[in-house]
């Protein structure tokens, strides 16, 4: 038997989604499209999009998507394209213009913040920060 985990969104913009996360995802795999639903994958993720949300119910930050990235360029690629017609947040957090939240995080950020001479430094510089700066972040824990 196999198991397997995706992710399900609501949203009336769903057949719009494709195309705008295709444009920043190398990996983008579009899986299937009907008129109630898109299904597509991202970083090997699939995420199934259904047409018809109520339209009271809105996406929040309790539920964000987390990207960990390998360097700045690619962290500055991802957040410039997301805020563009988003919005920025604190310490690596953003809106996506569906309202979708995201994290963009470095992935040494994991090691800077499990090391217990580091956590505070290094905490204290990325509260500081919208878009996360990795070589801040490296130097706040020296």
């Amino acid at each position: 038997m196999s198991t397997s985990f995706s992710i399900c969104l609501w949203d009336n913009s769903a057949l719009e989604m494709p195309s705008y996360y295709q444009n920043v995802f190398e990996d983008f795999k579009l899986v299937s499209e009907s008129p109630i639903a898109v299904v597509f994958e991202i970083a090997g993720v699939r995420i199934m999009v259904l047409t018809h949300a109520v339209p009271e119910m809105k996406f929040n930050e309790k539920i964000s998507l987390v990207l960990t990235v390998e360097t700045q360029e690619e962290l500055d690629k991802y957040w410039n394209y997301f805020t563009k017609e988003g919005r920025a947040g604190q310490c690596g957090w953003l809106e996506d213009k569906y309202g979708i939240s995201w994290q963009i995080v470095p992935s040494v950020l994991g090691e800077l913040m499990s090391n217990p001479q580091t956590i505070g430094s290094v905490s204290s510089a990325m509260m500081k920060m919208s878009k996360l700066v990795i070589a801040e972040l490296i130097d706040a824990s020296k």
